[in-house]
């Protein structure tokens, strides 16, 4: 894709009280690992959440699984990620529940260069919960056949 559609995640939204809509949800977690803040993620996720996640071949399906991943992708120098925004989808499921998928763009160093990764993405958040994401798979995209 080309880099010009990826927006920068907008300004911080306060956290000290739950989204109430699901593009919130997805602009605090890219506030998150853009600030490399381990615990406004790990807030994020319900306690039986699962997380598919992009850099790992493991299933995370507890909070200390989840928080061992993000400290470990915030280690990386450089690290951000971007939505490229006219592929955000979004779908009520009914009630607070709601799907969000799409792209974004993960950059950081590796070995001295600055590498992108594109990514898909999907989110189930249940806004009524005060930590509403319930499933989250990322997945980078893989190249043409």
């Amino acid at each position: 894709m080309n880099p010009s559609p990826i927006a920068p995640p907008t300004a911080a939204a306060p956290t000290d009280f739950p989204p109430t809509r699901p593009r919130e949800v997805l602009e605090r977690w890219m506030q998150a690992v853009n600030h490399g803040n381990v615990e406004a993620l790990l807030g994020l996720y319900d306690p039986q959440a699962v997380l598919i996640p992009t850099f790992s071949n493991r299933l995370l399906d507890t909070p200390a699984k989840l928080r061992d991943y993000f400290e470990k992708l915030g280690s990386r120098e450089e690290l951000s990620i971007a939505l490229h925004e006219k592929t955000l989808r979004t779908q009520d499921l009914g009630g607070r529940l709601h799907a969000l998928g799409g792209i974004y763009n993960w950059r950081f160093l590796v070995d001295g260069e600055l590498l992108n990764f594109e990514a898909r993405f999907s989110y189930l958040v249940d806004l009524d919960r005060p930590q509403p994401i319930l499933h989250h798979h990322s997945s980078q995209i893989p190249r043409m056949l």
